[in-house]
Parts: C-alpha cells; sequence; structure tokens
C-alpha cells in the first residue's frame, strides 16, 4: 500500500478520497486554487498545494503542476477523482513518466473509450449491443444531417469527447438540425476543447442504467451490479439508486455480462463505468438495451454501489493501483437492501436550473434518518464557504440506504426535508417533490420523466401567513429576545403605558411586505402583516420555525423549501437612476459566448439575443418583449451575476 498520495481534485470527492486514504493509514496531499485556497479539502489532507489561479486551465487542469507537487512533497501515486484530468491518457502517460502511479485505469484503456465513437466500434467488435447511428470521423454538416435522416428522427447529437450532458441536443426535426449542431459543437469545444460529435438515434422512452465495473492487473474483472440513473435535467443526473427499479433477472444478467466483456475487451484495471441506454417503452427486456460509453474512472454516483454491496470503491482502488488482487470475487459481491443518492447544487430550479453563486451562510445537514434507514452526506463544503462560478455547483449529495425502495425512498424525502441552506439558491424542494413524485415513488422513472413534469416539481408554494410572521419575527430582531411577562425587557424600544411596535418591511419575490411586530401583555409577540395575510400570533405558529439569520436576510424553512426574504436596510436609498425594467440583466456569472443581434435591430419577444455559457453549459437570453435594441454586451465579456447584457432603446434613459 502507498504511504502517500497526492489528489488531483477538489471538493467533495477530494474528502472523500481523504477519509478512506486516513482509514488506510496512507497520507494525503491536496491540490488547491486561489479559490479554494481555505476549502475543506485543504484542511483535510495532510499537506497542501497551491497550484495557481481560479480557472480551471491555470490550476486542475495544470497537469505539469500537478506532477510536480506530487514529486515535491514525496507522494507516490495520484488519484484523480472524476472530472478534470480524470480520464485524460496523456495525463497518465506524464505520470508514469515522472515515476508516479496513476490510481485509474491505463492510458491505453483511456483511449480506447475516451472518444465515444471509437468506443463504440469497438464495443461492436466485442459483441456488446451498441444504441444505433453514426460514429464515423467525417463531421461536415451535410453529411451529419444525411445520417440523421437515415437514422430517423428524433436523433440525438453529442460530443465524441466527454460527457455530463454537455455538447448534446436532441432535434425533433431536419429544419433545427443546422442550429442544435452548431449549439452542441461550441459547448463541446468549451467543455473537453473537441467539437466532434456523433449522431444517434432517440429512444422513445430512454433508462439510463449503468453498471459498476471493476478491474485489476491479474486479468480479472468483476461486477458490482447496476445503479438507475434516469432522473435527470438538462442530461446530468440528479437522483441516483442501486439496484434499477423493476429490473428483471434476465436483463441484469445480460447487462451485467456484456458489462465485464466491455471491461476485459480492454484490459481495465480500477473501477468504471459501463452505461447502457434502455429501451423501457415495453417493460425491460434483455434485447433492449445498448452500450452508450465507458466512464474510466470513478462516478459521482458510486456511494449507491458501496451501500448496496457493502464495499469501499476508493479502497480497492488504492489497493488494486498499489499492486494487490481484487478484493472479493465475482460470487462473493452480493446485493442488499436499496439506496438513492440526491445531489443539491446551488442552482434555481424553476429558471430552467440556472447554476447560482453565493455564500453558504446557514448549512445543515440532517442528524436523524427513519428507523431501518442508515445516511452520509458526501460534501466538500461547511457553512461560510462560498459557491464559486468557477466549479461544478454542487453542495453535497445525500446517500440513504434502508432494506427496501419505499423505505430508502422515505429515508431521502425525510433527508431532503430536513436539510437547510441559506445564502445560495438551491434545488433541495425540487428533489423533494421528485422523490415524491407518483412515477418516480413507483419506480416508472425514464430520463424525460422531469422535463415532463417540470413545471409541477419546480413549483413553489408561496409562503403563508406563518412563515412571512415569522421571517418579519426575525427580521425585527424581537424575535431573538426571550418571550416575558416584562414587557420592559420584551421590547428594546418602549413608550409610556405599552409597549412600542416595531415595523418591519420585507421584500418577498415581487412582493413588498410590512408587518408591525408589538408584545402582548404575557409577553408573546403578535404579527401584524399586510394584506392578504392578517394579524398572525408568532408564538402561536403550528411548528417552532426552522429559520436562518444572513446579511440582509432571513430565510424560514418549511419542509424542503427555504423561503428567502430579503430585509431592505431602512437606511439605504434606492438607485432609481438605476432602474431599468426591459433590460436584461445576466442570471448568473459567465462568459458572453455569441451575440446574435445588433444595436438598432428590431426583435421580437422570445427571439435570442445572445448565449451566455456558464460553468461549461449554455444558456439563450431571450427578448422578453418585442422592441429595438438600443446596447448589447461585446461577445467575448466575461461577466458578473447582475450585468445588465441588454438595453432596448425604451430604457435607455430609464
Amino acid at each position: 500500500m502507498f504511504s502517500k498520495i497526492l489528489i488531483a481534485n477538489r471538493g467533495e470527492i477530494a474528502c472523500r478520497v481523504i477519509r478512506t486514504a486516513r482509514k488506510l493509514g496512507v497520507r494525503t496531499v491536496a491540490v488547491y486554487s486561489d479559490a479554494d485556497a481555505h476549502a475543506l479539502h485543504v484542511e483535510m489532507a495532510d499537506e497542501a498545494v497551491h497550484i495557481g489561479p481560479s480557472p480551471v486551465g491555470e490550476s486542475y487542469l495544470r497537469g505539469d503542476k500537478i506532477i510536480a507537487a506530487a514529486l515535491a512533497t514525496g507522494a507516490e501515486a495520484i488519484h484523480p477523482g472524476y472530472g478534470f484530468l480524470s480520464e485524460n491518457p496523456d495525463f497518465v502517460d506524464q505520470v508514469v513518466a515522472a515515476g508516479l502511479t496513476f490510481i485509474g485505469p491505463s492510458a491505453t484503456s483511456i483511449r480506447a473509450m475516451g472518444l465515444k465513437d471509437a468506443a463504440k466500434r469497438l464495443m461492436e467488435k466485442a459483441g456488446v449491443p451498441v444504441v444505433p447511428g453514426y460514429h464515423g470521423e467525417a463531421q461536415e454538416i451535410v453529411l451529419l444531417a444525411s445520417k440523421a435522416r437515415e437514422i430517423g428522427y428524433p436523433v440525438l447529437i453529442k460530443a465524441r469527447a466527454g460527457g455530463g450532458g454537455k455538447g448534446m441536443r436532441k432535434v425533433e426535426h431536419p429544419d433545427d438540425f443546422s442550429e442544435a449542431l452548431s449549439g452542441a459543437r461550441r459547448e463541446a469545444k468549451a467543455a473537453f476543447g473537441d467539437d466532434r460529435v456523433l449522431v444517434e438515434k432517440y429512444v422513445d422512452k430512454p433508462r439510463h442504467i449503468e453498471v459498476q465495473v471493476f478491474g485489476d492487473n491479474f486479468g480479472n474483472a468483476v461486477h458490482l451490479y447496476e445503479r438507475d440513473c434516469s432522473a435527470q435535467r438538462r442530461h446530468q443526473k440528479v437522483i441516483e439508486e442501486a439496484p434499477a427499479p423493476g429490473m428483471t433477472p434476465e436483463l441484469r444478467k445480460a447487462m451485467t455480462d456484456a458489462a465485464v466483456k466491455a471491461a476485459k475487451a480492454i484490459s481495465y484495471s480500477g473501477a468504471g463505468t459501463i452505461e447502457f441506454i434502455v429501451d423501457a417503452s415495453q417493460g425491460l427486456k434483455p434485447d433492449r438495451f445498448w452500450f452508450m460509453e465507458m466512464n474510466t474512472r470513478l462516478q459521482v454516483e458510486h456511494p449507491v454501489t458501496e451501500m448496496v454491496t457493502g464495499t469501499d470503491l476508493v479502497e480497492w482502488q488504492l489497493r488494486v493501483a498499489s499492486g494487490e488482487k481484487l478484493p472479493k470475487t465475482q460470487a462473493e459481491i452480493t446485493l442488499s437492501g436499496h439506496a438513492f443518492e440526491a445531489r443539491i447544487y446551488a442552482e434555481d430550479a424553476a429558471k430552467g436550473f440556472l447554476p447560482a453563486t453565493g455564500t453558504l451562510y446557514h448549512l445543515k445537514f440532517p442528524d436523524t434518518v427513519p428507523e431501518g434507514a442508515t445516511m452520509r452526506v458526501e460534501t466538500g463544503v461547511r457553512a461560510g464557504d462560498a459557491i464559486s462560478p468557477y466549479y461544478d455547483p454542487m453542495i453535497a449529495k445525500l446517500v440513504v440506504h434502508a432494506k427496501d425502495r419505499p423505505l430508502a425512498l422515505q429515508a431521502l424525502v425525510a433527508a431532503l426535508r430536513q436539510t437547510e441552506v441559506a445564502g445560495s439558491t438551491v434545488n433541495a424542494a425540487f428533489l423533494a417533490a421528485l422523490a415524491a413524485d407518483p412515477d418516480f415513488s413507483k419506480g416508472d422513472v425514464d430520463t424525460g420523466l422531469i422535463g415532463r413534469h417540470q413545471q409541477a416539481l419546480t413549483e413553489i408554494a408561496p409562503p403563508n401567513a406563518d412563515i412571512v410572521a415569522a421571517a418579519a419575527l426575525a427580521a425585527s430582531g424581537a424575535g431573538a429576545l426571550p418571550p416575558s411577562n416584562d414587557p420592559w425587557s420584551s421590547l428594546a424600544g418602549y413608550q409610556h403605558f405599552h409597549p412600542a411596535a416595531r415595523r418591519t418591511r420585507l421584500h418577498y419575490g415581487e412582493h413588498d411586505i410590512t408587518a408591525k411586530v408589538s408584545v402582548r401583555p404575557d409577553g408573546r409577540f403578535a404579527v401584524t402583516l399586510d394584506e392578504p395575510y392578517g394579524s398572525t400570533n408568532a408564538h402561536d405558529l403550528r411548528a417552532a420555525p426552522r429559520l436562518a439569520r444572513w446579511p440582509g436576510h432571513v430565510t424560514v424553512f418549511s419542509g424542503a423549501v427555504g423561503y428567502t426574504f430579503a430585509v431592505p436596510d431602512p437606511l439605504a436609498r434606492a438607485d432609481e437612476s438605476a432602474a431599468s425594467s426591459g433590460s436584461l440583466r445576466a442570471p448568473m456569472p459567465g462568459l458572453v459566448k455569441l451575440v446574435r443581434v445588433t444595436p438598432g435591430e428590431t426583435v421580437t419577444k422570445g427571439q435570442p439575443l445572445l448565449i451566455l455559457e456558464a460553468m461549461k453549459m449554455e444558456h439563450t437570453i431571450a427578448a422578453p418583449h418585442d422592441g429595438v435594441i438600443a446596447e448589447i454586451a461585446t461577445e467575448g465579456a466575461q461577466v458578473t451575476d447582475g450585468t445588465v447584457l441588454v438595453r432596448f432603446a425604451e430604457d435607455v434613459h430609464a
């Protein structure tokens, strides 16, 4: 076993690797960028080395700096985590050339599976079923469009390098192919440095089921059963589970046999995942699944496999990379119970899952789960940390396990409803709604489920009077004082013969709320609210409020929903000259990737104006109404959250 390893990653996966290394007595070296100088993984590691500025291209993608850090600290091996350099064969070659061990597969194996088109040709030769499509080298638009017609619409354009939904477009009609191809190529180029694509048949009711495989350097390869990752938004997973609901013995055998066959075809060593697309339109059948791609690394969702098989996959990685055989044979790997993983992201589900930033002023994960269930929280942040625009906005993964799917799902919903995050918009309420969705609850899930139910899943009921009253009480400062029969001690302001009322203003969404907080003769607080809420006795709320106060805001938690109220500074004056009701502002920090219109041009409502790239994804900014463009952001400009991107002619003098 190694005595010291370097982790070429950040966030929750770096923390995850550190915990297992510590258990095995292996010392760890963290690397960090400017933005991560005070990150949790830096604090947890035995040593830490600064590798550059915040952008990934200047830090976490700098293989030379990472290898230099490993050599300088005496590390014997490098664990890549996932993302960044984890599937870069050139980096693996450089690691080996430096006399270090790469904790993962060989560069040859990564190259074999690194390009989706080449991987599919290889799998066809190995006898693994492959989804119908075009996986050739030619990239001319005329040829690709012709192949799409041959395959039959709808088709899926996919980047041949990378994954995670980046560089992917579904195309319903031939007229839309050209624009979709351009968007997929731009996104693929930005994310992976390779704009080449492949075209595949779009499966009508697809399920995304993947098999965890593991190989060693002695020719052994096993599977650790399957995971279902069909619950996706924008082609990115949000809730994963193991085993797959509705899985039949026949399909499981066919799928796991194919996965092991795929791993052996490339002499695979280490942790890997074979991803399949399954046509569930007629139920799960052994002749209706096809190979999509192989991820030659540990997956984000690996904890659900660990929970149902009783394994530590990171420990397996370290043992195999250090020269040991697989810890278990296939016969020794068994399934037990059911597990779910929910990814908590800083994102606004109601606004199309736009990534969000912010400071995590309040962060609390559940400390209990229903009887018969277990839970673990995988995170790389703590209260006070900032969500950076430079990296993936995932805050944590909630992982639960129980004896069966209904109990595990109950535990997941309970955990999400107890999670509290304030300081950034998060998707906890969306995840709880998805977990409680009738189709999801009964296991009738496919990759289109979220899209079909998106409005219902992302809709948040307005706060009721109790929630508003709790926010007003907290904002007034009175709620911080203990109830007392002595009115002098209940409120700082006191008028002769009766306690003074405090007037508090709140802002929620588009609404301004005025509240009056006063003390009753018995020491309780009374909150009088604007219509339509009416008067409320704040200490007779139906449940004790869970809330967080943070600069300029109060967040009240009700189940998985966090209602955030802005508390205006009474001394602050609004800058009326800055108002521009029809102007468009950046919903997040990002790069203006493409500008589609020019100043003076007349546009119509819904017309695309520009494309903003944030966190490697493209977001189209469209006109909210008809008008004439007066000013528009410059292509290539880096903008911050709230930057004015577009001004209309009628708004110039606003």
